[in-house]
């Protein structure tokens, strides 16, 4: 059952062109809006302590409400995916993000835990199936040889916003008081706010077929038809249409392994998202705007490590020592950081997102080369399902934690734990090296949605 990757012919000029606008006028703005998304999703880490005072939220509210997100977001994928294919890529993408952005803006008029958590979970439902309709757009707009670097400039936006999202959630913090409001109060809402004006820009920019776009000639549009076309046409006649039942998937135990996997990756990355400004906010004597900028050094750290091990791996096509090298360097960051003070404590963060931000990219090459092309989509979607809800998961135990405990290292240790776990786990799973590349040219590229 090995899946026949579908080989690049040489590209008409008209072809070249047309690829060119596309990565001129569309790729830019998907950039921008992951940028806001992610931005809008995560910014209430750096809200949580004026939420405390101001609301009376506890850290366990806190950690349950950051988790509904997830909850939502899983339940209303599969509708949002439907809805997608009914109403156009154009219509569905501005419908998200003008929704999530009036969300997103409402959280600036939270006044309990119990409409936190309504807007919380509100916010998954209108996020839901933005990063399936970016995808879904590149196959109808976009050439397999140049649908990878799309999508790789696209995925840039969740790094980006990772270093961007402290500084610039730190300024608007400093607005306390303006007008008779909190500073998370402007947060939320000029937050929210941007995300609906971009999605009125990308109502504007946007066509939902290759033919209604006016910026493209005609030569363009039925070159970049056919090239489109005729790559579909090669996949669909090397595919299985029948549909994959997920319970079948689940039957196999390196499905099961991968699913924890990520569920493992995912705990991580959004315990240490959700719970680093609270940790670097007890360095004490820093202004909100400062807690953003040094918020934003172990993302700057995990970004160049991100591109170091995934220019190491690719070159020797061994993906597993590097997964393990990742999992077990995040794991001894986070240790480090329930030991040390905490100006060396920000110094172990560093490590802990260097370690678990590459671990994401890493792991997605090796189901990618166990899967055949034939299960691909419906197993990617199980994994990335299940793997997403350590998202829930993390920041409700983070919050339980603080409440009883005090401090946020007993979670710390956890996560520790959990790495080292994972680690271990990778030693079972096969798949990720030069020898098992079974088709993974023909497999979408998941994201820590």
């Amino acid at each position: 059952m090995t899946a026949h990757p579908v080989h690049a012919a040489p590209q008409e000029p008209a072809v070249r062109t047309a690829v060119h606008k596309i990565f001129r006028r569309v790729v830019p703005l998907f950039f921008v809006m992951f940028i806001v998304n992610y931005i809008d999703r995560v910014n209430i880490g750096f809200a949580q302590d004026q939420l405390s005072t101001d609301i009376g939220l506890s850290a366990s509210a806190f950690g349950f409400g950051a988790g509904l997100f997830f909850i939502a977001y899983a339940i209303f994928e599969v509708p949002s995916n439907v809805l997608l294919e009914r109403f156009g890529a154009k219509i569905w993408l501005t419908r998200i993000m003008i929704t999530w952005g009036l969300v997103a803006a409402a959280m600036a008029f939270v006044t309990s835990a119990e409409m936190f958590y309504v807007l919380r979970f509100l916010l998954g439902v209108a996020e839901a199936g933005f990063f399936p309709a970016v995808i879904y757009y590149f196959t109808r707009w976009l050439p397999d040889a140049d649908r990878g670097r799309a999508t790789a400039i696209f995925l840039m936006g969740s790094g980006t916003a990772s270093v961007i999202a402290g500084p610039l959630s730190g300024a608007l913090l400093e607005m306390h008081g303006f007008a008779g409001h909190s500073g998370w109060q402007w947060m939320f809402f000029i937050e929210g706010a941007a995300s609906v004006v971009l999605g009125f820009i990308a109502f504007r920019l946007l066509d939902n077929r290759v033919e209604d776009a006016k910026w493209l000639t005609d030569e363009e549009k039925a070159a970049l038809n056919r090239a489109v076309e005729a790559e579909q046409t090669v996949r669909a006649a090397s595919r299985d249409t029948g549909r994959v039942s997920r319970w079948k998937l689940l039957a196999d135990p390196q499905m099961l392994l991968f699913c924890w996997l990520y569920f493992a990756i995912s705990l991580a990355l959004y315990a240490v998202t959700f719970w680093l400004p609270s940790i670097v906010d007890d360095i004490g004597g820093l202004s909100d705007f400062e807690v953003g900028l040094l918020v934003a050094v172990p993302w700057l750290c995990a970004i160049a490590a991100v591109y170091v091990s995934g220019r190491a791996s690719d070159r020797t096509g061994k993906r597993r020592p590097f997964l393990i090298a990742a999992l077990i360097t995040g794991s001894v960051g986070t240790f480090l950081a329930t030991v040390v003070s905490p100006w060396a404590g920000l110094g172990a963060l560093c490590i802990a997102a260097m370690g678990f931000k590459t671990a994401s990219p890493i792991f997605w090459t090796i189901p990618q080369s166990y899967l055949d092309a034939r299960v691909a989509a419906p197993a990617i979607a199980l994994i990335n399902s299940v793997g997403n809800l350590g998202g829930f998961v993390s920041p409700t135990v983070f919050g339980i934690l603080q409440d009883t405990t005090g401090s946020t290292k007993g979670g710390l240790i956890g996560l520790s734990v959990v790495g080292v776990i994972a680690a271990v786990t990778v030693a079972l799973v096969r798949g990720g090296g030069r020898n098992e590349q079974r088709g993974a040219a023909t497999l979408p590229e998941p994201v820590e949605t």
